[in-house]
């Protein structure tokens, strides 16, 4: 056996190379059934970020979608729910001009709606009545974008040459997701929701019947208000309307009965009520956690204690029988006629497209989305974190100790951390296998990633610790686990870092203002400003300060106290930021101004911006530029030897 060279960390060679990473990567999700045909969207690096439909089918799998069509929907500008399929035929939103697209099998996609400022999202085939029915968001005139459900005719040809914009059956609130039809196209539900919750805060469920013209009649309002949220409306094989409730504060399984007439049998009715998490904050629509077998069952994914997993209801005793699986995490799932689909991922593997056959209980590997293969000995596999925060409560992560088969460290020496505070801020991170990570543990950097107080996967009551609290508790509970950290003597207390993307770029950067714990960062498209971000985002998260912070203007010193481009002259640590200049949730102004006030301060500071890039990157040689920026600024501020040769970063005020 050979015995490991002895290097610091930071200084490990690893076989895990940003070039590697990126060209080996894609990104997979959007997954959609039609009969026995599976097909999911692509995010590809290598493609400058475009998004094509693949399918699998009898053991093939085929692009769909002709370069350079882009599936990719900007409704709320996150996205989702960006086609579907029905019979052979797929409808997708493009991303160039948000026009929807048919593609019958064979032929060229076709415009089916007008060049004009719409964009579409969440539809579902209406076949019957010759149209689909999706959320339609409308940017025509001056001022806030307007959400509407539409009825779009895909008949052909029309008088206008196959393009409508679409006829509106439900309009009047602020926000529209998941319109969905019964079995028999007599009913259509839909959730909406208004300023300035957002849907994880409160949504109502409606359901209408649709009438011989397609218009709807009056509708009736099944569950959900300002604080009660509902997550996916989906009708069973059976009609009987099912979904997602927090009413219990947590989002658990109910179904409604149309056909209920007598006290026995419940209109609304929970289904296993229990302590875990059946539903997920609604950030981009087609999100689902559940599908039906048959009427008769159930499939489902739920976290408990943090953990995830696969379940099989009986709709009829209401039993819950778990599916063991190979997978720490699982999402997108769709269920069909006697196998289900999803992406999964390990701890050791990169996240695939999956197929799991009911009958067998075989799982196929559709598509990885890496072909990254790494031995074991390079690979940190995570160990949960539970640890003691502000106010007596606890707070979750994910530790990555450093690993790489081929180093050790000088005796005595403890590694460098860095401390991941994710976006949203209302989402959550997981333990499935993520190059990026494996990218700072094979160089000897430890890595923790952190749910703090806000995040999902733990019930309302914890994603309700960050409302009025943005900038305190997460930023207390990624500081409390680097502290953790550091008392146990698993990391360097002079070597703390921290960095995030967007909300959690906000997280990091008032981190190293308002704390003084972590000794450098990195910014991705993040947050300095919070009355700008009040002031200049998008429709969707227009109001979301309202419930982190406080209403604006009226609450005006609180979005002051709480930026850090207010506070610069508490900061006395280096700082990188990375940029898209298309931006529109984060201006690149956010960045440029607190960059400009670090360097009238003289402290090190980097400034990398993409050109074409918006919120989140997905050219390929950006997310490289990224990763090795990050590693080079943190290996100059740190004083560590890179093993590799990186391309570096023009760093302001570094003596």
């Amino acid at each position: 056996m050979i015995a490991p060279h002895l290097a610091p960390y930071g200084s490990w060679k690893s076989p895990i190379s940003s070039d590697l990473i990126v060209t080996s990567s894609i990104r997979l999700g959007e997954i959609e059934l039609d009969g026995e045909t599976i097909y999911w969207s692509e995010g590809r690096p290598s493609e400058g970020g475009r998004c094509p439909i693949v399918r699998y089918v009898k053991g093939e799998v085929q692009d769909i979608t002709p370069s350079p069509f882009n599936v990719r929907t900007r409704v709320h500008e996150y996205g989702g729910g960006s086609y579907f399929v029905s019979e052979g035929t797929v409808y997708f939103s493009n991303f160039a001009d948000q026009r929807l697209y048919r593609q019958s099998p064979g032929a060229a996609p076709e415009p089916l709606t007008p060049a004009a400022e719409f964009r579409y999202a969440d539809a579902v085939s209406d076949r019957p009545r010759n149209r689909l029915i999706c959320v339609r968001e409308d940017h025509t005139a001056e001022g806030e974008a307007v959400n509407a459900i539409v009825a779009i005719n895909f008949a052909t040809p029309l008088e206008d040459g196959g393009q409508d914009s679409g006829q509106v059956l439900v309009s009047g609130s602020d926000f529209y997701a998941a319109p969905r039809l019964s079995p028999d196209g007599l009913r259509l539900c839909w959730l909406s929701w208004n300023h300035p919750n957002m849907p994880w805060d409160g949504t109502e469920l409606w359901v209408a019947a649709v009438l011989p013209d397609g218009g709807l009649g009056e509708a009736e309002r099944i569950a959900g208000g300002l604080a009660e949220s509902i997550f996916q409306p989906e009708w069973s094989p059976d009609g009987r309307l099912y979904f997602v409730s927090d009413r219990t504060d947590w989002w658990n399984l109910y179904r409604w009965n149309p056909a209920a007439s007598s006290p026995s049998l419940s209109a609304l009715e929970a289904l296993c009520p229990k302590a875990a998490e059946f539903g997920q904050p609604l950030w981009v629509f087609g999100m689902t956690t559940y599908g039906f077998e048959s009427a008769d069952s159930l499939i489902c994914t739920y976290i408990e204690a943090g953990i995830q997993h696969l379940a099989r209801l009986d709709t009829h005793s209401l039993d819950l029988t778990e599916i063991h699986i190979p997978f720490a995490n699982l999402g997108g799932l769709k269920v069909g006629k006697g196998y289900a689909a999803f992406t999964g991922g390990s701890a050791t593997a990169p996240g695939a497209i999956a197929r799991l056959d009911f009958s067998t209980g075989e799982i196929s590997i559709l598509r990885r989305s890496s072909d990254l293969t790494v031995e074991p000995g390079y690979l940190s596999v995570p160990e949960v974190l539970e640890f003691p925060t502000e106010n007596g409560l606890t707070a979750y992560g994910f530790y990555y100790a450093p690993q790489n088969q081929d180093y050790a460290a000088p005796a005595g020496e403890k590694p460098p951390l860095l401390v991941k505070s994710h976006g949203g801020p209302t989402a959550s991170t997981s333990a499935s296998f993520n190059p990026g990570i494996q990218y700072w543990t094979s160089r000897g950097i430890a890595v923790l990633d952190v749910n703090y107080g806000g995040s999902t996967g733990y019930g309302r009551d914890y994603r309700e610790r960050l409302k009025g609290n943005w900038g305190i508790v997460d930023v207390d509970d990624c500081v409390n686990g680097a502290k953790y950290l550091v008392a146990k003597g698993l990391v360097d207390g002079d070597r703390l870092c921290i960095d995030g993307g967007s909300a959690g770029g906000y997280t990091t950067l008032a981190a190293l203002t308002f704390r003084d714990v972590f000794k450098a960062g990195a910014s991705f498209y993040g947050v300095s400003d919070l009355e700008a971000l009040a002031r200049d985002t998008h429709k969707f998260e227009s109001r979301y300060l309202d419930g982190l912070i406080g209403k604006y203007p009226e609450e005006r010193e609180i979005y002051v106290a709480r930026s850090p481009i207010h506070a610069v002259d508490q900061l006395s640590c280096p700082l990188i930021f990375f940029q898209g200049d298309e931006d529109k949730i984060v201006p690149p102004n956010q960045a440029e101004m607190m960059v400009d006030a670090l360097k009238a301060k003289g402290l090190p500071v980097a400034y990398v911006l993409y050109e074409g890039e918006q919120h989140g990157f997905r050219k390929s040689e950006n997310i490289k530029r990224t990763l090795d920026g990050e590693l080079y600024f943190y290996s100059r501020v740190f004083g560590f030897e890179l093993a590799d040769a990186v391309e570096p970063v023009a760093i302001e005020n570094l003596t």
